[in-house]
């Protein structure tokens, strides 16, 4: 057999080298097998890590959102058996009232104010409520509460407050402001926290602001003081 007839040879394609070098892209340019994907993972990882950081910076003012309106859902839902009135009679009188609640939550009063404090007997109706004209808040306790409990109550009771015991209550204990009242199952109900919270302030008094101190020391109202005529 002649050269011209002898079959055209092909060249083999060039092997894999040892470790992994891929077939030639170019005369002499060996590229080492999965180095494209190395190169690409990090930009892979930060860009994930992008998406991550601004997805939670998405989602965390909804969560924030979501949670803060199950605690203010939870919140109005321990406060749902606040009883509220709109009161507008704030006359003097030096006559026994006949209040519609028990304890009075408003309306008219005597001339002179308790002084801020905790009693240990009962108080002049008349004379409480103008502390509730001031924003005061009143604690009222069934006489044979515990020694530790009526404690823990005046633990909590505001500056601007007053507390005593009272007969007849509905309840343990019963808070009180004007135009707002919760009945309690005792000192440790945690919806007196949050009474005091809501409520506390006094801002739902016509004399907001106005503090119970200058009153009379007198849990029946006598010696005028500092209280009388105000």
């Amino acid at each position: 057999m002649n050269d011209d007839e002898r079959p055209e040879q092909v060249e083999p394609a060039p092997p894999v080298e040892p470790g992994g070098l891929a077939a030639p892209r170019a005369a002499g340019e060996f590229v080492e097998a999965g180095t494209e994907h190395r190169r690409s993972l990090p930009l892979v990882l930060a860009t994930a890590s992008a998406v991550l950081v601004l997805g939670a910076a998405l989602v965390a003012p909804l969560v924030d959102r979501a949670i803060r309106g199950e605690e203010d859902a939870q919140r109005a839902l321990d406060l749902s058996e606040v009883q509220t009135w709109d009161i507008t009679d704030r006359s003097h009188t030096t006559d026994d009232v006949n209040y519609p609640q028990d304890p009075p939550a408003g309306g008219a009063h005597a001339p002179i104010w308790l002084a801020c404090g905790v009693y240990d007997e009962p108080v002049r109706d008349e004379n409480a409520v103008h502390d509730l004209e001031h924003g005061t808040t009143w604690i009222t306790h069934d006489p044979d509460l515990s020694a530790d409990d009526v404690d823990q109550l005046a633990s909590v009771l505001p500056d601007n407050g007053i507390m005593s015991p009272r007969e007849g209550l509905p309840s343990p204990v019963v808070i009180t402001v004007w135009g707002a009242q919760l009945q309690l199952d005792g000192a440790d109900d945690s919806r007196l926290a949050l009474f005091l919270e809501e409520y506390g302030d006094g801002h739902t008094a016509p004399e907001f602001g106005v503090s119970c101190e200058g009153g009379t020391p007198d849990p029946g109202g006598g010696l005028p003081g500092q209280g009388a005529n105000a």
